[in-house]
């Protein structure tokens, strides 16, 4: 424009005045943009001090003796009762919202309350929106920041040759070339589930049951965060009695995952922390169905907050990996999630996209209700962008994904915590089994982008379980997990359960005078 001002002396009068006051209009515009733009950077500006907490604002109490709560603590929120334009419009003034990504603790909240009869009232008084917020500060952890080279360009594979014959099977019974695979196991994934375990540390400083559900449900639901990126690549598929640790000082927990089961696959994790305690074990069926793959998580998440002796219960809902033939892969997550903790319960539906467009597609929506059936609280958000308590204009920001490294197009789309799982320093490998991940040699050579050599290993582990697995069935003996047991509490499914003895023989002797079964 600048440019054709110059060359006025070529245009009439006219034009000339129409570009003069475009080009007033447009640095007024600029202008105000940035303004704009300032007043939300000084706004969401926040700490890189890793160590400290987050300081966030308490939800009010939730009075549900009150008098004011005849008419119900709140409206049911159904999924047609807010559209995603009003969800972004939600306000924040970032002052309180759990947003940790192990290296970017970045707080922001959508000052909102709750009153006293139940009904969300808005306190905010800024305007930002979501798709406005500035990018999270990075904050050091001390760990690595990047894989040691980046995905390297692997020789196409005909997925069509290879799952053709296996529509409608459970693809876990089938060997898949490595170049499927991404360089972490399914253990380790378990562990990612944790990235935001701060939502459980939060949950843990509120008195009101009802509170602590919201941020139960928040953490439930930001496990699937990570997925959004990782739709091209599975995990490595653990060999049995494949055992993975991981201790967290910064976010106060440690985690030991095991392999206790080969058909079917069933992995078995246990997570600690002085707010709360976590443990599952994973059955999951895998089957193709074309052009989509889906994957069928089985058996139950469990959360103890000990402080309150409550224990949270929860399903995970299916996930689909779309387009595997052809087009641009994309990942989904669908059903129907149900969060109990004694008499409350907590109802999550995960909305299906029926295409790689539907603006449905991610939407997370659902309540918290009381014993008597009423809603206590709204919740509703997208399980990759952001979740939220209250109604569409004036809700609560609770959890926000942290910001994705940089390149993270090269590096599988691991996040910073996804980065740092397989880290292996030499102060720790005198402390680990011989049986951890971080031992496996063709995750480890997948890593250092070493295919071929990585396709070798991974061939030959697998046909050294198959002779384990033999021997084991000609000689009557069944294996036997090291560090979880197998029981049978409500006297009808069967579940495994941390036994308590790994933090103690990682101690005291110590795993090398132990001997184990050679896996790798």
């Amino acid at each position: 424009m600048k440019t054709t001002l110059e060359q006025e002396s070529e245009l009439g009068p006219g034009q000339v005045a129409a570009l003069k006051i475009s080009l007033v209009e447009t640095q007024k515009q600029n202008a105000d943009l940035r303004c704009r733009l300032a007043r939300i950077h000084s706004e969401s500006t926040l700490p890189t001090d890793s160590s400290a907490p987050p300081v966030l604002s308490p939800l009010p109490q939730l009075r549900l003796g009150h008098s004011h709560d005849k008419n119900g603590l709140a409206q049911s929120l159904s999924i047609d009762s807010f559209s995603m334009s009003e969800y972004y419009d939600a306000e924040e003034n970032f002052g309180g919202t759990i947003s940790d990504s192990s290296s970017e603790p970045s707080d922001e909240e959508v000052s909102s309350d709750v009153s006293e009869d139940g009904n969300d009232t808005d306190h905010t008084t800024g305007g930002t929106s979501l798709s406005e917020a500035p990018p999270q500060p990075i904050c050091a952890t001390g760990r690595r920041t990047r894989l040691p080279v980046p995905k390297p360009e692997s020789p196409d594979v005909s997925m069509w040759n290879l799952l053709y014959r296996n529509i409608g099977k459970d693809l876990t019974k089938i060997s898949m070339p490595v170049t499927l695979n991404e360089p972490l196991s399914m253990l380790q994934r378990l562990c990612e589930e944790l990235e935001y375990s701060e939502l459980l540390d939060k949950a843990a400083e509120y008195d009101d049951p009802y509170e602590r559900m919201i941020y139960v449900a928040a953490f439930a639901v930001s496990s699937y965060a990570s997925s959004y990126y990782r739709e091209g690549h599975k995990p490595f598929n653990p060999l049995l009695g494949e055992t993975y640790e991981c201790i967290r000082e910064d976010k106060g927990w440690r985690f030991i995952a095991e392999q206790v089961c080969h058909h079917p696959p069933i992995a078995a994790a246990h997570c600690e922390s002085k707010n709360f305690t976590i443990w599952q074990d994973v059955r999951i069926k895998t089957k193709f169905w074309g052009k989509s793959m889906e994957i069928q998580p089985l058996g139950h998440v469990h959360c103890v907050l000990p402080k309150y002796r409550d224990h949270y219960k929860w399903n995970k809902v299916t996930t689909c990996v779309h387009n595997l033939l052809g087009g641009q892969r994309w990942a989904d997550q669908y059903g129907e999630m149900t969060i109990t903790n004694g008499n409350i319960i907590c109802k999550l539906t995960f909305t299906k996209g029926s295409n790689n467009s539907s603006p449905k597609r991610y939407e997370v929506y659902g309540s918290i209700n009381t014993a008597d059936g009423k809603v206590a609280h709204n919740l509703f958000g997208k399980w990759n962008e952001a979740f939220f308590c209250g109604h569409a204009s004036s809700a609560k920001c609770i959890w926000r994904p942290g910001a994705m490294p940089e390149d993270y197009e090269l590096y599988y789309g691991f996040t910073r915590f996804a980065i740092e799982l397989n880290e292996l320093d030499q102060d720790l490998v005198k402390f680990l089994p011989p049986t951890d991940t971080r031992f496996r040699p063709d995750q480890r050579l997948m890593e250092e982008g070493k295919l071929a050599e990585a396709e070798a290993e991974k061939l030959r582990l697998e046909n050294s379980q198959r002779e384990r697995r033999k021997n084991r069935e000609s000689s009557g003996d069944d294996h036997k997990p090291l560090w979880f047991k197998k029981s049978v509490p409500d006297g009808k499914t069967e579940v495994y359960e941390y036994n308590g003895k790994y933090w103690e023989a990682r101690k005291d002797p110590g795993f090398n005078r132990m001997s184990f079964l050679k896996i790798f």
